[in-house]
């Protein structure tokens, strides 16, 4: 009974890959499945056409309306793009603003998630930093949920 579908991609190849799926329901996203793949621990890095695979498996079954994708990911997303099975577009990476929103949204119960996002106790700030900035390590998950967030809840937040 889900109102819309989203997907939201952190892409990598060397890092990991994490793909969300985004299910509206009652003014309510809930991020309902999530894929990731991590190429140091597999020990195989997989290509843009293979995670396009693994995407349109992921997303099988579902009526998904848009795909926001990391804004590095140039080739990824033009591989989706000639593909033609999503409407595919640039996730914006404000990084501080994101994170703001997010713990906002996440306060009012905007935003649920299961159980299975284990980024969450890892993620963290900086303190060897002179400005606010999140360490680089294990967030690839979060930079996924913040894409979304930061992308696609802002405007109906306004």
């Amino acid at each position: 009974p889900w109102e819309r579908l989203r997907v939201s991609v952190d892409y990598g190849t060397v890092n990991p890959t994490s793909m969300g799926l985004w299910a509206l329901k009652d003014g309510v996203w809930y991020r309902v499945d999530e894929y990731y793949y991590d190429s140091r621990t597999e020990g195989r890095q997989k290509t843009d056409e293979e995670y396009a695979d693994d995407l349109e498996a992921f997303a099988e079954g579902y009526q998904i309306e848009r795909v926001i994708v990391d804004p590095s990911a140039a080739s990824f997303k033009e591989t989706l793009r000639r593909r033609g099975k999503f409407a595919v577009m640039d996730a914006n990476n404000a990084v501080l603003d994101g994170i703001r929103l997010t713990g906002s949204l996440l306060l009012a119960g905007r935003i649920l998630f299961d159980a299975s996002c284990d980024e969450f106790g890892s993620y963290c700030w900086d303190e060897k930093k002179e400005t606010d900035a999140v360490v680089k390590e294990s967030d690839h998950a979060m930079d996924m949920i913040r894409y979304f967030v930061y992308t696609i809840m802002r405007r109906e937040v306004r």
